[in-house]
């Protein structure tokens, strides 16, 4: 194998240790990229186990925390012990990252200022992510995605216009923060990688979550209080027309045509091409202006078609579209298996199960195959003897003494 060959075959993130002290989804969503990426991830929980492990039976929950734990080496410490506290120090000497998304103050709290914590590693990158930031008048405000989504504007903005907000179904601000986060960190690296010297990041889940509603706020900057708060399941900013969720025989199909070319292909898909010089629909601005005609037309021709059939005729005339697809169609998807975004995972909780890889790819580099997600302390031996050199005798001592 040739020194180029070599170079390519490695992992972006051999030979980097982070300690992840994260939760539920926003940190260990981050830190999950990263040991996807090569990294060793060592997830550090308390006895009872992170909060996603703990939240009981109803809500599925083994499911998401096998989704971002792949490919970490999971350990207990009891941080309010001082014998925990000294532990996390002997990793911090040895770690490149630590990664944590509690309320702001709580490491100060125990003693483990992130300043702390790189006086003994200078190297070391400390990576954070709150509701609010660190700072700020909202600092202390307790934050889960829900809260969040109602402060970034993202509940008030999704639903009917005659309806009540709607929450989104998905756990946006989390996932965004996480993203953020994993990205915050990434720049850090590399800079380290530069100067020789780590640095302390922190990413807000309010931060993180503003720009997704760009069309929204373009609307209201343009038309002030009178531009609806709602807009169902058009364009956020009615600014594009077709873009609807449109009811078929057995489901529904979204649409989202911005380009006059997209419209005349339309036209051909519905049997419609008496319109294609229609004055009221021959550009956008026209349509959307008539978007209550636009709408009609192609809901005229939908509730005739199935929902995948319908969609197919509008891909191969390359109209931006898809059907609406259940949960069961998502996880189990076609391309992502194909592309090994979805593997085919025998979990040792769950038996045959479809995890999420990396969407973070290098192409030449054969994706890192995913190790399930592992029981509360597996990796106790592993780190705290194999890692750290602790011998047998003194891993039974914190045992006894309730540190892990």
């Amino acid at each position: 194998m040739s020194a180029q060959d070599q170079i390519a075959s490695t992992y972006p993130l051999e030979g980097i240790t982070v300690l992840d002290l994260t939760q539920i989804y926003n940190g260990p969503y981050a830190t999950f990229l990263m040991a996807m990426g090569g990294a060793k991830v060592i997830k550090v929980e308390p006895q009872t186990g992170e909060n996603l492990r703990s939240r009981g039976d109803l809500g599925g929950v083994a499911y998401p925390f096998a989704m971002l734990n792949s490919n970490k080496t999971p350990v207990t410490l009891n941080l309010k012990t001082e014998a925990g506290k000294i532990l996390l120090r002997e990793m911090v000497k040895k770690a490149d990252i630590l990664v944590e998304n509690f309320a702001p103050g709580v490491m100060e709290r125990l003693g483990l200022s992130p300043e702390s914590l790189r006086e003994i590693n200078p190297r070391l990158i400390y990576g954070s992510s709150s509701g609010y930031g660190s700072d700020g008048p909202y600092r202390n405000y307790p934050a889960m995605d829900l809260v969040m989504q109602a402060m970034c504007g993202v509940i008030n903005s999704t639903g009917f216009q005659d309806g009540p907000p709607v929450k989104s179904g998905a756990a946006l601000c989390d996932f965004f923060a996480g993203i953020h986060l994993f990205s915050a960190i990434m720049m850090a690296l590399y800079h380290r990688e530069r100067t020789g010297v780590g640095e302390i990041v922190e990413v807000s889940m309010q931060d993180a979550t503003y720009a997704s509603l760009a069309s929204n706020y373009g609307m209201y900057h343009a038309r002030g209080e009178t531009a609806p708060e709602r807009t169902g399941n058009r364009h956020g900013g009615l600014g594009v027309a077709p873009y609807n969720a449109y009811q078929a025989r057995d489901g529904y199909v979204v649409v989202n045509a911005p380009a006059d070319h997209h419209w005349q292909a339309i036209l051909e898909v519905i049997g419609r091409t008496d319109l294609k010089d229609d004055e009221r629909l021959k550009t956008r601005t026209a349509r959307v202006i008539n978007v209550e005609l636009v709408d009609a037309l192609l809901e005229t021709w939908m509730k005739t078609q199935g929902k995948d059939a319908a969609a197919q005729a509008m891909l191969d005339r390359a109209v931006p579209c898809a059907p609406v697809r259940k949960l069961g169609e998502v996880m189990n998807d076609a391309n992502m298996l194909a592309r090994g975004a979805l593997q085919k995972v025998e979990h040792p909780e769950l038996g045959p199960v479809n995890l999420m890889h990396t969407p973070l790819n290098i192409r030449g580099l054969p994706r890192l195959p995913i190790e399930p997600s592992r029981p509360l302390g597996a990796g106790n031996d592993e780190i705290y003897a194999g890692w750290l050199g602790y011998s047998a005798e003194e891993i039974e001592q914190l045992r006894q003494q309730g540190v892990i």
